[in-house]
């Protein structure tokens, strides 16, 4: 469960999100639509805990993120929170393997190879475990970055125009995959997107306009 209440959040002069009140239940799919500089990532992030608000509360699953230290706020980022981000982040001299290894050896986690090639297998990346960022397409480098963000069992994937830099078909499979996490494993998912097609695939569709909830 996610919920905001009368949240605001300013840069300067600028108040980027204004008076957001919203209840996203666990298992939901919900996608966030608007413009550029309309609130949309900022929401993401306050969620996500990478950034605090100015005013109001954030609770998630009966705990008020808003109030944490910094020190809570990065443990609740590693362990509850699965990011999915538009332009990958892959670590570029690093393996597949390696790259998808980080949020489990952050989490003082063995590494399960098997559940690892398990993953890769799933997203149609066999045999790609031992290539470096640079070897693979930006698809395949988008779900290796899918498969890195949940492979910490998340309860809540953040995806942020999960398929801005793919091919339609591409994009699709991935949509796919996200609709699936939701509607089969109970993931809590939050995605912003400006494509109709894709918020197609969630559950419920929020807008946002100048900050404010449409």
């Amino acid at each position: 469960m996610i919920q905001l209440e009368n949240v605001e959040k300013c840069y300067g002069n600028r108040c980027v999100l204004q008076g957001i009140d919203l209840f996203v239940e666990k298992g939901d799919f919900v996608a966030v639509m608007g413009r550029s500089g309309s609130g949309k990532s900022t929401l993401l992030n306050l969620v996500g805990g990478m950034d605090v608000p100015d005013k109001g509360k954030i609770i998630v699953e009966g705990e008020e993120i808003s109030a944490f230290s910094d020190k809570r706020l990065t443990v609740y980022r590693r362990k509850k929170i699965g990011f999915i981000f538009q332009f990958f982040n892959l670590l570029p001299n690093i393996t597949v393997f390696e790259n998808i290894e980080i949020p489990l050896l952050l989490n003082k986690v063995d590494a399960d190879r098997g559940k690892i090639l398990a993953y890769l297998k799933r997203m149609g990346l066999d045999g790609k475990e031992n290539d470096q960022p640079y070897q693979l397409s930006g698809g395949e480098q988008q779900r290796v970055a899918i498969v890195r963000a949940l492979i910490h069992e998340p309860e809540i994937v953040l995806a942020d125009e999960p398929t801005g830099n793919l091919d339609s078909r591409t994009g699709r499979s991935i949509m796919e995959f996200i609709q699936e996490l939701s509607k089969q494993r109970g993931k809590t998912v939050l995605m912003v997107t400006h494509d109709e097609s894709n918020a197609q695939f969630a559950d419920r569709v929020i807008k946002i306009k100048d900050g404010a909830l449409q």
